[in-house]
């Protein structure tokens, strides 16, 4: 089962960058996050009401429910749109790639988790495996400061991501189904668009063009409702810092889509550091020990 999870969320993230640099343009991004969390919210408020679970959760939970709506579900995907709008969508996959460090770091500062040395060990070698990625990314654009700019917004959402880990995984541990915590945090962080779109004047239209409402469809569908789903219930099942090793393996997808859409051309380089990336996946979940202990 954790297999399966782990594998729908590398899929279907790993293809979410390229559904969001196809949302970019003529709908502020603003609008376009509170459109595609808002679609979400209702989705999984409908699969509730099929499952016959609890709706409402307890007040106990409320303060996580905002904090993660406002971290998950509105500062992470500013952050992330409008790094896009500045450098190509597999260099934004590639930072984001830095959550398991920060999960495991973030852990212990603030939830008193022990550093596991495999966690931290593949998180290491999916790092160098990541820088030769960047380098691959950043040929021609390293005296760029606009594209730098890009690289901390990111880095910044991808902070608010792990924030986010870490409530969800509180509010599992008080046994709020990801579903219920899921879809009140994405309405409250479309609420928190909305207010801040209609404040700042942005037309709340969408574009009506193939390609955006692909996108939306594929981003609320897919990317919210069964991608963030799939890992929360990971986080869960093995905890913040392996579940979010994840990540790592997004570059590996998003560059391929970005292959194909966007003309990214593949280099040695490039090949060392998918084979990084792929042993830090081995270490982080220690499945060379459990290869060598497996009865013949």
């Amino acid at each position: 089962m954790n297999f399966l999870l782990y594998m729908t969320t590398v899929l279907i993230w790993g293809t979410t960058w390229i559904a969001i640099k196809w949302q970019l343009g003529v709908v502020a991004a603003p609008v376009s996050i509170a459109w595609r969390f808002g679609l979400a919210a209702l989705m999984m408020f409908a699969l509730l009401r099929v499952m016959r679970r609890p709706l409402w959760p307890p007040r106990a939970a409320w303060r996580y429910l905002f904090a993660q709506g406002l971290a998950l579900f509105c500062l992470n995907f500013l952050c992330f749109y409008y790094a896009e709008n500045i450098v190509p969508s597999g260099l934004v996959a590639v930072v984001f790639s830095t959550a398991p460090l920060l999960n495991s770091l973030n852990g212990r500062l603030f939830m008193g988790r022990p550093l596991q040395a495999t966690t931290i060990g593949g998180a290491m070698l999916g790092l160098i495996g990541i820088a030769c990625l960047f380098l691959q990314q950043m040929t021609g654009h390293l005296g760029d400061p606009t594209t730098w700019l890009g690289l901390v917004a990111a880095f910044l959402g991808t902070l608010c991501f792990s924030i986010g880990n870490l409530l969800s995984s509180r509010m599992q541990s008080m046994g709020l189904h990801p579903f219920a915590t899921n879809g009140w945090a994405m309405l409250i962080g479309t609420v928190v668009l909305l207010i801040g779109s209609v404040s700042a004047g942005l037309p709340l239209r969408i574009e009506t063009d193939a390609r955006y409402l692909g996108a939306l469809a594929y981003l609320a569908v897919a990317g919210s409702v069964i991608g963030f789903t799939a890992y929360l219930m990971l986080v869960g099942r093995i905890g913040p810092e392996r579940a979010a090793y994840s990540t790592v393996l997004f570059p590996i997808v998003a560059l391929v889509a970005s292959t194909f859409f966007e003309g990214y051309r593949w280099s040695p380089l490039t090949f060392v550091g998918l084979a990084l990336v792929l042993m830090g996946n081995l270490v982080a979940f220690d499945l060379t020990r459990r290869i060598r202990e497996r009865p013949a």
